[in-house]
């Protein structure tokens, strides 16, 4: 049975089938095969019970902040603020890639629309330059993965509904990883560069009143994160009623770039819609697919054979991140999420796996499958952006930060107070 569903899902993903689609065709298969559920009751009830509750809410809000963010011109100024601090650096500007990619996905909840927006600021800095264009376009490409750690993160919100778990605590717990991580990619960049000193670009410099001048720039996803991550903690707002609070803020520096208008309002509307859409229909294709599995008995058996390896909670978080190491190479990671969480977060749960901690380390896993080919999205949402050229240059250049991801996971499961320190200190 669970040969039957993996090699039928590999297959619909390998025929191009829509991830929703391919979720939901699988369950009416299986059901038919093997299960006894009335399927127009059952997807009647998943569609309603994965699309109401309040928490939900919170996602389109996050998508629309960052439509409007995207829409308010805030990268190009942000970009030049950061390549001016932190230029100086063996690398140039490849830190001001990780750096802003860090705030902008931070507030545009959305990894794509990082790599796509810093991608077209930042690319012509290669010929400009003269830097090593695989390491470049690597810097674009996991920089735009740090939005789902560093919160508020969507991803987070929609863990924290699969495994019942604070989304506040979450948020919390993502920012010592988070900023980390952020320091690990730009030790790589400085590493690569002086091994192979080619890549590097020429070295620009900036006075200090240039670079004052240009911290302007940094304020606008500075301030909507204070004012996201500020009233949650401050107990005045839910984190979808922050989400609210967070699109006021943007509305507010879209007005005062005199950016704000009838036509970007109903881009933004739009690019909200479409992307909403797609989230809530995989959300409700996997909740359908996990309520036919359950009913088959396909989860219990899985867990079943799972316990019966009688492997040691290490031994299993090690089986657990190669497992999501090799899916995501070949799934989305949205649906990769909400396909696997419900089964195999409870088992870890039980073998005594925090479930704060462990959802920072899906949000690792599930960024190092981003820029995992073949289906690594802001692998090929960078090759797009920057127009020609080999695909292979996109995936060489971000080899480095997947190991850097991956040393980062040793020292989450090394050091498990970096994810769960400070949610601890919070609620004391």
């Amino acid at each position: 049975m669970l040969a039957t569903a993996l090699i039928l899902l590999l297959v619909m993903i390998a025929l191009s089938l829509p991830i929703a689609a391919a979720l939901g065709v699988l369950g009416v298969i299986l059901d038919r095969s093997f299960g006894f559920l009335p399927l127009y009751k059952a997807a009647g009830e998943v569609a309603w019970t994965s699309s109401s509750g309040f928490l939900l809410m919170a996602i389109p809000l996050f998508v629309l902040l960052g439509e409007i963010m995207l829409r308010a011109g805030i990268a190009d100024a942000m970009y030049d603020a950061l390549a001016k601090w932190l230029g100086w650096l063996p690398g140039g500007v490849m830190h001001a890639n990780v750096g802003a990619c860090s705030l902008f996905a931070a507030t545009s909840g959305s990894s794509v629309a990082t790599a796509a927006t810093i991608g077209t600021v930042a690319l012509p800095q290669i010929e400009r330059h003269g830097y090593g264009p695989r390491l470049f376009l690597g810097t674009l490409a996991a920089g735009g993965t740090l939005g789902i750690l560093i919160p508020p993160s969507v991803n987070m919100i929609i863990y924290g509904i699969l495994t019942n778990s604070s989304v506040p605590k979450l948020y919390l717990a993502g920012i010592i990883p988070g900023l980390i991580l952020a320091s690990l990619f730009m030790i790589a960049i400085i590493l690569i560069v002086i091994w192979k000193p080619e890549v590097a670009g020429r070295k620009v410099s900036y006075s200090w009143a240039e670079r004052l001048q240009s911290t302007v720039g940094v304020l606008p996803p500075i301030l909507i994160f204070v004012l996201v991550i500020g009233s949650i903690y401050a107990g005045w707002a839910t984190p979808t009623e922050a989400a609210a609070i967070g699109v006021v803020g943007a509305l507010a520096i879209a007005a005062t770039r005199r950016r704000l208008g009838w036509n970007m309002l109903m881009e933004a509307a739009e690019g909200t819609v479409v992307t909403t859409s797609m989230i809530m229909l995989i959300i409700m294709a996997a909740y359908f697919l996990n309520a036919i599995l359950a009913g088959i008995g396909l989860t219990d058996t899985l867990n079943d054979f799972v316990t019966g390896l009688g492997l040691t909670p290490m031994q299993m978080l090690l089986v657990v991140v190669l497992f999501y190491i090799l899916l995501g190479c070949f799934m989305e990671t949205l649906s990769m999420m909400i396909t696997t969480i419900p089964i195999v977060a409870p088992l870890m749960f039980s073998l005594g796996f925090d479930p704060i901690w462990y959802g920072i380390l899906m949000m690792i896993l599930i960024e190092a499958a981003l820029i995992t080919p073949p289906i690594g999205l802001n692998l090929y949402i960078v090759q797009g952006v920057r127009g020609g050229g080999p695909m292979k240059d996109v995936m060489i250049g971000a080899l480095p930060f997947v190991i850097v991801m991956a040393i980062m996971i040793v020292l989450l499961t090394a050091f498990p107070g970096l994810a769960t320190w400070l949610p601890e200190l919070v609620s004391s």
